[in-house]
C-alpha cells in the first residue's frame, strides 16, 4: 500500500508494510523520496521521522544532482569492471563452451561467452562469478568475526539489494550481504559483515549499537566512508549503508 504525500516540504512516497521501524531511501538520479513506514504507526510519527532527516535527505539530493548519469554497460571488451577495490579491463572471447570469467593476472578479467550473446547474458556470466567469489570468501570472515563480535549468525547469504549493503534479520539470525560488496575493498566487506553481526546484540542504530561497533572494530568508521564512495560506472545502494 503506497502513496505520495507532502512531508517538510517534500514530496515522498509513502509505503506501508509488515516491518518495525521507519526507513528512508533516496533514488537516483531526481532524487526520489520512498520512506517505508510500520503498518500501524501514526502519520505524524513519519513526519517527524523525515523532518529529522531532512538534512540527510538533502545531502543525498544534492549528490546526486552533480553527478553525471552513468554510461550504460554493455560488458563488451575494455570496459572497467571493479573487483575487490580494484579496476580490471573486461576481456570479452567467442566461445562454444561454457560461458565463464577467468582472473589470470591483475588489471585482467576475462569474459567467455557464446559469440552471440547479449549484454544481459554477459552480465549474468559476470555476476555467478562475482558470487561465487564472494560466497567464497564468506565462511572465513564469519570464522573471523564472529568470535571477536561474540555472536553467530544461524545463516548467511549474498543477494542482489538496490538500497543497502547489508541486512539483519535478527529473528532468524540471518544476513544476507550485498553482491556489489565483492567489488569493493576487502576491508569494506568486513564492516558490513561486522555491522550485521552487530545487529545480533542491538537490533536498532542507536548509541549502544554504535558504541560495540567501535568497541569490535574501532576503525569502523574509515572503511564505511570508503564503501559509500561512489564508483564510475558501477552501480550503488543508494539508502543507508546497511540495516
Amino acid at each position: 500500500m503506497s502513496k505520495t504525500v507532502q512531508i517538510a516540504g517534500l514530496e515522498v512516497e509513502l509505503v506501508r508494510k509488515a516491518i518495525r521501524t521507519l526507513r528512508v531511501t533516496v533514488y537516483p538520479p531526481h532524487g526520489r523520496v520512498r520512506v517505508a513506514a510500520p503498518l500501524r504507526l501514526p502519520e505524524a510519527n513519519i513526519h517527524a521521522f523525515i523532518e529529522a532527516r531532512r538534512a540527510w535527505i538533502e545531502k543525498h539530493r544534492a549528490r546526486f544532482a552533480t553527478q553525471a548519469p552513468p554510461a550504460e554497460l554493455t560488458y563488451s571488451t575494455g570496459e572497467t569492471h571493479y573487483y575487490q577495490g580494484r579496476p580490471h579491463q573486461l576481456r570479452v572471447h567467442a566461445t562454444e563452451g561454457r560461458p565463464r570469467v577467468e582472473l589470470p593476472e591483475t588489471g585482467l578479467l576475462e569474459l567467455y561467452a557464446p559469440a552471440a550473446s547479449t549484454p544481459a547474458e554477459r552480465q549474468q556470466v559476470l555476476a555467478r562469478w562475482y558470487r561465487a567469489r564472494l560466497k567464497e570468501q564468506l565462511p572465513a570472515l564469519l570464522a573471523r568475526w564472529e568470535p571477536v563480535v561474540g555472536a553467530r549468525a544461524a545463516a548467511w547469504g549474498v543477494k542482489q539489494m538496490r538500497t543497502r549493503w547489508g541486512t539483519c534479520n535478527t529473528r532468524a539470525r540471518r544476513i544476507w550481504l550485498s553482491l556489489e560488496l565483492i567489488k569493493k575493498p576487502p576491508k569494506c566487506l568486513d564492516y558490513v559483515l561486522v555491522h550485521e553481526l552487530t545487529h545480533l546484540h542491538e537490533r536498532l542504530h542507536n548509541a549502544r549499537f554504535w558504541g560495540l561497533m567501535d568497541q569490535f572494530m574501532p576503525d569502523w568508521r574509515q572503511h564505511k566512508a570508503r564503501l559509500n564512495q561512489a564508483v564510475p560506472g558501477q552501480p550503488q545502494p543508494t539508502g543507508d549503508d546497511a540495516d
